[in-house]
C-alpha cells in the first residue's frame, strides 16, 4: 500500500513528494529511487522534511506513530484500521483538533466514483447488502478480515444510513490464519434499516457490490467495475421498451421500461465517472490539508467504524471459546 501511495504522491501535480522513511532500508532505498524522494532514516528527520504524511505501517505502530507526527504540528493520513482501540483513535481525534491539524483515515471506498451516484440517488434506505471478496492476500494478516477488508463496507453504511446501530449478528471462521479469514455479520439501526454484509480473503474472485433497497427503488453499484444501474417505478409518460431494446440492454433515454407483477418498471444506468480511487483520495488529503479543511473520512467517522467492526470480532472470537 505505500508504494502505491508514494507513486500517487509523485504524479499529484504542485505536490513535493519529498521523503521516504521504511524501516527496512532496501524497501525504502527502492521506493524513494522510483518515485522521485529521498530516504530518512530517522523519524525527525522524516518530520524535518515533511508538512503532510501518509502512515502505511502495521496497525500496532499507527497509533504512536500519528501521534509524533501531530504533536509535531504535521497532517496525517492513516491507512485503515486506524488504530488497535477506540481510546486511541479518540486522543488522535482530540490531538488533531487541538492542533488544527487534518486527521484523514484511508478509507478509499469513500472516493469510488460510484459512491456520488449511490448518495445522489439514495434518500431512505431500509435494506442493504455489501459483498467483498478477495484471494488470500500477502498483507495485513496482524488483523482479521473484518478490520482488514470488511471495514470498507461498516464506514461507507454507516455514512449512509446515519444511525446508531441497535444490533449485531455476527460469524466468521478463521481458515488459513489465525484470524477469521471469512466472515457475515446482519446490522440492524434504531431508524430500522438492516444490513447484511460478507467479507472474504480466501475467494478465488474478486467481487466488491453493494445493493441498496428504499421504498421506490433497488439499486446495485460494483465497486470494482465502477458501474451499475437502478430499477424505480415507471413514471406514467415512459414508454414500454421494444423487445430488441430490452434484449440488447439499450432503450430510449437510456432506459428500459417492462412490466413486472402488474407493475411498470425502469432500469437504467447509472452514470459514473470512472477513475482511481486511491488518487483521489490522496489528491482530497492534500487540499484538505492546504485549506485547513474536514476530510470525508477523518478521525471520528474512520472512529465509528472502528468501533462497529470490533463489536464483530469480539462477537466472532466469543462464538470460537
Amino acid at each position: 500500500m505505500g508504494r502505491n501511495h508514494a507513486r500517487i504522491f509523485g504524479e499529484l501535480p504542485g505536490v513535493e513528494f519529498a521523503a521516504v522513511f521504511d524501516e527496512r532500508a532496501e524497501v525504502a532505498a527502492e521506493v524513494a529511487g522510483k518515485f522521485g524522494a529521498r530516504v530518512v532514516t530517522t523519524m525527525p528527520q522524516f518530520i524535518e522534511a515533511v508538512d503532510a504524511a501518509t502512515i502505511a505501517t502495521p496497525t500496532v505502530t499507527h497509533f504512536q506513530i500519528a501521534k509524533h507526527l501531530l504533536e509535531n504540528g504535521r497532517h496525517v493520513l492513516v491507512e485503515k484500521p486506524f488504530t488497535e482501540t477506540p481510546e486511541q483513535a479518540r486522543e488522535l481525534c482530540d490531538l488533531a483538533q487541538q492542533r488544527g491539524l487534518v486527521l484523514q483515515v484511508g478509507h478509499i471506498e469513500r472516493f469510488n466514483p460510484v459512491l456520488p451516484a449511490l448518495e445522489a440517488r439514495l434518500t431512505h434506505p431500509r435494506f442493504i447488502e455489501a459483498t467483498r471478496l478477495s484471494p488470500y492476500p500477502g498483507r495485513s494478516l496482524d488483523v482479521g478480515v473484518v478490520l482488514d477488508v470488511m471495514i470498507h463496507d461498516l464506514e461507507i453504511i454507516l455514512h449512509l444510513v446515519r444511525s446508531p446501530w441497535a444490533q449485531v449478528d455476527a460469524v466468521g471462521v478463521a481458515v488459513l490464519s489465525k484470524r477469521e479469514d471469512i466472515a457475515n455479520v446482519r446490522i440492524r439501526f434504531e431508524n430500522g434499516c438492516v444490513a447484511n454484509v460478507t467479507a472474504s480473503r480466501i475467494s478465488q474472485e474478486k467481487l466488491r457490490k453493494i445493493r441498496l433497497f428504499q421504498q421506490d427503488a433497488y439499486l446495485s453499484l460494483d465497486y470494482q467495475k465502477q458501474e451499475g444501474y437502478l430499477l424505480r417505478l415507471a413514471r406514467d409518460d415512459e414508454k414500454e421498451s421494444s423487445l430488441l431494446g430490452k434484449l440488447l440492454g439499450v432503450a430510449t433515454d437510456a432506459s428500459i421500461v417492462t412490466e413486472f407483477a402488474g407493475r411498470r418498471i425502469v432500469r437504467e444506468p447509472v452514470d459514473v465517472e470512472k477513475g482511481e480511487p486511491l488518487k483521489r483520495e490522496l489528491a482530497d488529503f492534500v487540499a484538505c490539508a492546504r485549506a485547513g479543511a474536514q476530510p470525508k473520512v477523518g478521525g471520528r467517522e474512520a472512529t465509528a467504524a472502528l468501533e462497529l467492526a470490533l463489536e464483530i470480532t469480539r462477537q466472532i472470537e466469543a462464538n470460537d471459546e
